[in-house]
């Protein structure tokens, strides 16, 4: 059991590591036994070196002064917990403790304390245009902390200042907190508020709601009530973890069984509104990441490609189709390397096809 000046110690570096992911600009914090504590800034690790390096006795300590009783119970039983810290109500984090080779580890994300607009973001302004439809699906995807979220939180904030709407956000944890303007606002935790996602998304056909931001599409349960919701006239949002637009059709396919697939397909090609994917690249200029977006809105091109089963085919009509508002990602890539954002070599790290890249860098410049 520790005792009082134990937990204020502890209670002293959890403040000063998170005073300093403010004062870095960084995007996480990781706490791990044997490492120093360690900052992520613009994508890169960065060890707090005038630190100690963390002892299991440390990690423990640290995520005591985190976690409630309640999460500790849960991190015993199920070896990990998400939650939302806020820090002296002016930051807050996305934090996930949970346990590696019998320690204690600690990842905590930094949450913007305002919702950032599209213009803000460096993200085309066409994305408000999804905020005119009644009902449909719009998915967001890319890789873990990429700016998913992000881009997902200024839609809904548009939403918020100029329609009168119900809008419902389904969360684990919950990231940014919306102060309700035009609309209703009910944001639900999963795991305090609701027990799942399927049925926090379930009450959603009885709770009158018009938009519902949904954290992720993780299993095929949440997949099939999403799209009877964009059915049944409700606007989803949600993430997924892929990598592009084509892939993101193929993995809500595949997740049913082989039976039914065909079905899915059918009634994906008709509620789907459009996918975005993005990558936040590194500045040359230092100062932060750029977002290079794919966005691919459906057309009849797009929907009978997917009825059909030829998701293959999909970046042809995403590169074809620049004048409705698609943009391949190589083509945001080659944009940010003519706009001297991004350097040629990393435009290539992310680049799904290297030859098509030079060749528009080259046109464009």
């Amino acid at each position: 059991m520790a005792d009082g000046a134990e937990i204020l110690h502890a209670e002293q570096r959890v403040k000063n590591l998170l005073l300093l992911v403010g004062q870095q600009g960084a995007s996480d914090l990781h706490l791990a036994v044997g490492r120093y504590p360690t900052l992520r800034i613009n994508g890169k690790l960065h060890p707090v070196t005038q630190e100690k390096i963390l002892t299991p006795a440390d990690t423990k300590a640290l995520s005591d002064i985190l976690l409630t009783e309640d999460r500790k119970n849960e991190l015993l039983t199920s070896g990990q917990t998400d939650f939302s810290y806020s820090f002296e109500n002016r930051m807050r984090f996305r934090t996930n403790v949970f346990f590696q080779k019998g320690y204690v580890s600690v990842t905590m994300r930094f949450v913007m304390d305002h919702v950032r607009n599209l213009e803000e973001l460096n993200i085309p302004n066409s994305l408000y245009n999804f905020a005119n439809y009644s009902q449909g699906l719009v998915l967001v995807t890319g890789p873990v902390g990429h700016g998913k979220s992000t881009t997902l939180a200024a839609i809904i904030e548009y939403i918020n200042h100029n329609q009168e709407k119900h809008i419902i956000t389904i969360e684990d944890p919950i990231e940014f907190v919306y102060e309700q303007d035009r609309c209703i606002i009910n944001q639900r935790e999963v795991g305090r508020d609701a027990k799942t996602f399927p049925l926090a998304l379930r009450g959603v056909f009885r709770e009158d709601a018009n938009v519902v931001l949904l954290a992720e599409l993780r299993d095929l349960e949440t997949i099939a009530t999403a799209m009877t919701a964009a059915e049944t006239g409700h606007l989803i949002f949600a993430t997924v973890h892929t990598n592009d637009a084509a892939q993101t059709i193929d993995r809500v396919i595949d997740v049913f069984p082989a039976h039914q697939q065909n079905q899915i397909r059918a009634q994906l090609a008709s509620v789907l509104l459009g996918v975005i994917s993005q990558r936040l690249i590194p500045r040359m200029d230092g100062a932060g990441r750029v977002p290079a977006i794919e966005i691919m809105l459906k057309n009849h091109a797009i929907e009978n490609l997917i009825r059909e089963n030829k998701t293959h085919q999909l970046d042809s009509v995403i590169e074809t189709s620049l004048k409705d508002g698609m943009v391949s990602l190589d083509r945001s890539l080659a944009d940010l390397v003519r706009r001297g954002l991004i350097s040629i070599n990393d435009a290539m790290l992310y680049s799904k096809n290297r030859q098509y890249l030079e060749m528009l860098i080259a046109k464009e410049g």
